[in-house]
């Protein structure tokens, strides 16, 4: 009986170890997103905010944007939100888990262009209480590094469009790319592949 005593052990630490692996890609699997609104955006130090179309730019604007395109450049600035909900809250069977997304790295896709890519700075903790929280995505970058062969009109359009993303709208035009990866007690564990998180609802 000695004998079997340590594989015994092992086996139900192994068991034990499954489980607490299974339950944590379980509580991983519940969390959701959805793209928030867009704050503090400019264009070559132009602000975007009350702007929806390409009238609202004064001739100053579109002088200054086209002068910096024919340079090769086209510098924005922006603070894209995310929503983000931890349901396991401890209800339900699930028990209380906050999430730490130590890297979320993202791409914003707008008409099919990936207009904008990053990541966080530093981990974010999403408490688990099922409520409501917000990830600030700073992002300062040039357009034309990833968008080119278009003129200012069809830049500031594109603009617009990421100026126009709200939560709980239908804008179909936008959707976030973000493949996260979360802390937890066995290690860093980063999502199989992209999620697609939109504006309008909250990703299943």
């Amino acid at each position: 009986m000695k004998k079997l005593g340590i594989p015994i052990v092992l086996l139900l630490s192994l068991l034990i170890s499954n489980c607490a692996i299974f339950q944590t890609f379980a509580n991983l699997s519940r969390l959701k997103f959805r793209l928030g609104n867009v704050e503090n955006l400019y264009v070559e130090g132009i602000s975007v905010s009350g702007k929806s179309r390409l009238s609202d730019f004064s001739a100053f604007d579109i002088a200054a944007v086209g002068s910096s395109i024919s340079r090769g450049s086209l510098k924005v600035s922006l603070v894209l939100n995310v929503e983000a909900v931890n349901p396991n809250d401890g209800k339900g069977g699930f028990p209380s888990t906050s999430a730490s997304i130590n890297s979320f790295p993202y791409r914003l896709n707008i008409d099919g262009n990936d207009v904008i890519t990053g990541n966080i700075g530093s981990p974010f903790i999403i408490p688990g209480t099922g409520e409501k929280v917000t990830i600030p995505l700073s992002v300062s970058t040039d357009l034309l590094k990833n968008v080119q062969d278009k003129g200012y009109q069809s830049l500031l359009n594109l603009v617009l469009k990421v100026a126009g993303i709200r939560a709980g709208t239908n804008s179909s035009s936008a959707a976030l790319y973000a493949k996260p990866v979360i802390g937890t007690a066995i290690g860093n564990i980063s999502y199989p592949q992209e999620i697609k998180i939109i504006s309008e609802q909250f990703n299943q």
